[in-house]
């Protein structure tokens, strides 16, 4: 069951005012989507505050039912298509150098959204001379061939799927997904591109054993899986999985070097780190 108090390092106070309000003003303007809202993500008040945020595209609606996840299900629209032109025009504003694209599971599109993906990047390098693009995509379930051709027209950027916790807990935390599949993808965009570095996360406290995150590390590495982000779990909504286990900072200091061993080349790993936690850095040394 979850645990009835947070440990005093997992406490953090969002800011008010300054960067921080006019971000979140900015965004309720254009209608824009964020991860940082929709997954309830306790980073948003130190990354806003920073005037950074990770858009979230292809609405708020997703077709899979994750129980780690408060984004909602369901059958979601149509994909909108003046958001590339909404996205581009929030980066511009927000002078933003390094903008992390994510979007809910679309297995109802016949590409996964890797075209709604492309059109937001091609929009943004429009406006926005120099910008750098970093994807966390789903796992393009049955069109991960056609998905990847279609990202092909928007090289670079760092390609990021999340294999989110270790096998065994599939059947309870990502039921929608497949870790296999996940692994697929993973090797496919390497092979495909090997020039670009490709990311993962997982979230610890759910009951994974240690032998198996490492097994699972090592299973991102045989795939050229470059980059990694080890974070904690922490229940977002009513109806999501219970913690079973905070983990201390510590032992995620422990795990950040045994990621570095097994020749990761960006390791984040504390009990705060996300998806795209401080993604814009080069190195984590």
């Amino acid at each position: 069951m979850s645990k009835a108090r947070l440990p005093e390092w997992l406490k953090r106070r969002l800011p008010a005012g300054g960067t921080y309000t006019e971000t979140k003003d900015l965004l309720e303007e254009l209608g824009q989507e964020t991860i940082c809202t929709n997954a309830n993500c306790p980073n948003r008040g130190q990354c806003w505050d920073r005037g950074t945020a990770t858009v979230l595209i292809l609405g708020n609606i997703c077709t899979r039912n994750c129980k780690f996840c408060s984004v909602g299900h369901g059958k979601p629209d149509a994909p909108d298509m003046e958001e590339p032109s909404r996205v581009a025009q929030m980066a511009k504003k927000m002078s933003i150098k390094y903008l992390v694209i994510t979007s809910v599971d679309r297995d109802d599109l016949p590409d996964g959204g890797a075209s709604h993906f492309r059109d937001v990047m091609a929009k943004c390098r429009e406006v926005n001379e120099g910008i750098r693009f970093e994807l966390l995509t789903g796992d393009f379930k049955g069109c991960q061939s056609e998905a990847t051709e279609i990202l092909a027209e928007s090289l670079p950027f760092v390609f990021g799927h999340n294999v989110e916790t270790v096998p065994r807990l599939y059947p309870i935390a990502r039921p929608g997904g497949d870790y296999a599949r996940s692994l697929d993808l993973l090797r496919m965009v390497k092979q495909t591109y090997p020039d670009i570095p490709t990311k993962s996360s997982m979230m610890l406290g759910l009951g994974e054993k240690d032998d198996e995150v490492l097994q699972c590390m090592s299973d991102l590495r045989s795939v050229g899986c470059d980059r990694i982000s080890l974070g904690q779990y922490l229940k977002p909504s009513k109806e999501s999985l219970d913690v079973v286990e905070y983990v201390e900072p510590a032992k995620f200091d422990w795990w950040s070097q045994q990621a570095k061993d097994l020749g990761f080349t960006w390791v984040m790993s504390s009990p705060f780190t996300r998806s795209s936690y401080h993604a814009e850095q080069e190195t984590t040394d």
